[in-house]
């Protein structure tokens, strides 16, 4: 049975990829997925994550879904407010729905 959830798109500097984690944690969410992304948009052409010298020019584009919107609105204002006026990137949010029942659960159970 599918349960209704908002899935929360963040797309920016993989610098931030530890920090970005911290706030997702801190919100309470259960998890997120974090894969490299590449692209352009108003800060130019970035990688898409190809081997380069240095990994401080590439892109990743976290997952997370949550329980309600509010929690992806908490973590996209925190996000936005801290990195976006100094670093490239880009937060949406779309409704979804899981398939897997324990898709909310935290590492106690459920």
């Amino acid at each position: 049975m599918a349960k209704p959830a908002t899935k929360l798109v963040i797309i920016t500097e993989k610098l931030l990829l530890k920090k970005i984690a911290k706030i997702i944690d801190e919100a309470g969410a259960t998890g997120y997925t974090v894969v490299d992304a590449g692209g352009r948009g108003s800060r130019n052409v970035r990688s898409s994550g190809q081997p380069s010298v240095s990994d401080t020019q590439s892109n990743i584009k976290f997952e997370v879904l949550t329980e309600n919107r509010e929690m992806a609105m908490k973590i996209s204002d925190e996000i936005a407010t801290q990195f976006f006026e100094d670093y490239s990137g880009i937060a949406y949010i779309c409704e979804a729905e899981v398939l897997n029942s324990y898709a909310f659960c935290g590492p106690d159970g459920c």
